[in-house]
């Protein structure tokens, strides 16, 4: 079933400069990047975004974090994308995360994570309207690719 997934690649992977290694991986899986912006967020929708964390003690260090440089805001789409990614990127608890995953790979500490991925094809949607307009947002099909993957 094709989805969409919000993907965002945080302050700590635009400051190491592996955003291309990142997108690799996501484009070797053979998912599609429907929509890409740089961008610094704002403390108001650093929260709006992370609204369902606002009650847990690291809270304002993830709002912090995530709004102290650019980040690579970012929408996938595919079959299963969002099970896809959830797997492809790994536990959030880097020490738990599987090696050959992105967090296996390139994260110590979980409050300096440097990607999120939406956790379900509504949180998807959600997200991804948070920070892009539909315009922004490119759907595209490549038949001859798609009978390989």
């Amino acid at each position: 079933m094709t989805e969409r997934c919000f993907v965002m690649l945080k302050p700590g992977a635009i400051n190491r400069r592996i955003v291309g290694e990142i997108i690799t991986r996501l484009e070797r899986k053979g998912l599609n990047l429907s929509a890409a912006k740089l961008m610094q967020i704002t403390p108001e929708l650093a929260k709006q975004h992370y609204a369902e964390h606002a009650k847990k003690s690291f809270f304002t260090e993830l709002i912090t974090y995530v709004t102290s440089a650019p980040v690579l805001a970012m929408v996938w789409e595919g079959d299963n994308c969002v099970s896809l990614m959830r797997k492809m990127i790994g536990a959030t608890n880097p020490a738990e995360a599987a090696p050959g995953t992105i967090r296996g790979d390139f994260c110590i500490h979980t409050g300096l994570n440097i990607i999120h991925a939406s956790d379900s094809a509504k949180n998807g949607e959600r997200e991804c309207s948070l920070f892009f307009k539909p315009e922004e947002i490119i759907s595209w099909h490549d038949e001859y690719t798609d009978k390989w993957i």
